[in-house]
């Protein structure tokens, strides 16, 4: 019989207002199978009473660690970045985000660390099944073959689903700490792609559905379908939003003489045209990478 070995991971646990379903969450998460879990909690002020709730669990379940309350995050992100920079990640195999409504498979986190073990991959993200209240249901896939630059121009996938080594979590703290600009950054999942991506570490999409994604209004990042996403993903586009995170992320990760970020920072006809000529090697998948090309060939992007 082959011998499993029992990993150690921490899961960050970013929180706000989640009274309405942090528990189901909680508790799909230390279900997890064949890992040693660990739940680092970060709420960012809240008026429901999820702080307090959190309070009361960690205090039930040595498990769950609750970081101080009172500070003011105003994102996700920001609050991903507080828990990276002030948990002791070098004292874990693997760490994995996890938000705050969700369910998780019993096995999503044996599955990523399994393939993670192998010491061929750095990250892991998977495909999810988003789901509504009323019942819908709709399969989110982003295992497309990577290409290129993707890691320039998105993530891997949702940042639920993602879970790292060790030694990439102790790259990122450092960063996080060291270089203030990371604060601009407004997208952790990608961040942290492209810092794996631009390590020369490899990233493993997996198409297996790790968990149930929960959609709602207050989701900050959601499926991305329907016309009025393509609406929003063009005036974020025109609007310089997205050409300025990925100059930022390039910047951070000091990328600056890659020729597509060249590319990217010249804006004009020459940076049209290197663009272009790179572009099967911008996105993973085909149609997103059709929308982009014609936001550059019209000059949007």
């Amino acid at each position: 019989m082959e011998m499993v070995l029992v990993c150690n991971v921490a899961v960050l646990l970013a929180a706000y207002n989640g009274m309405s379903w942090i528990d189901e969450q909680i508790q799909s998460i230390l279900n997890q199978k064949k890992v040693n879990v660990d739940i680092y909690i970060s709420v960012d002020v809240s008026t429901d009473g999820t702080e307090i709730f959190c309070s009361e669990l960690s205090k039930k379940n040595k498990n769950i660690i609750l970081l101080p309350y009172g500070e003011k995050f105003g994102d996700a992100a920001s609050n991903f970045y507080h828990l990276i920079k002030n948990v002791a990640v070098e004292n874990y195999d693997y760490i994995s985000f996890a938000d705050q409504d969700d369910i998780w498979h019993e096995d999503k986190l044996f599955k990523a660390t399994s393939k993670l073990s192998t010491g061929e991959f750095s990250g892991y993200s998977s495909d999810v099944l988003a789901f509504w209240k009323d019942g819908r249901t709709k399969v989110v896939r982003k295992s497309q073959m990577q290409v290129t630059y993707d890691y320039l121009f998105e993530s891997s996938g949702p940042g639920c689903t993602f879970v790292i080594n060790n030694s990439i979590a102790i790259k990122l703290r450092e960063i996080l700490i060291n270089v203030s600009e990371t604060k601009q950054i407004q997208s952790h999942d990608w961040f942290v792609y492209a810092l794996v991506r631009s390590s020369e570490c490899k990233w493993y999409i997996d198409d297996f559905l790790s968990m149930k994604y929960r959609q709602h209004d207050r989701n900050q990042v959601g499926v991305n379908s329907g016309w009025r996403t393509a609406c929003k993903r063009i005036s974020m586009i025109k609007n310089g939003w997205y050409r300025t995170q990925i100059i930022k992320i390039a910047d951070v990760l000091d990328l600056k003489d890659d020729i597509v970020t060249k590319g990217i920072a010249k804006k004009g006809f020459l940076s049209r045209l290197i663009l272009i000529r790179n572009g099967n090697k911008l996105r993973r998948k085909v149609s997103e990478r059709i929308f982009l090309l014609i936001m550059i060939f019209f000059g949007v992007f």
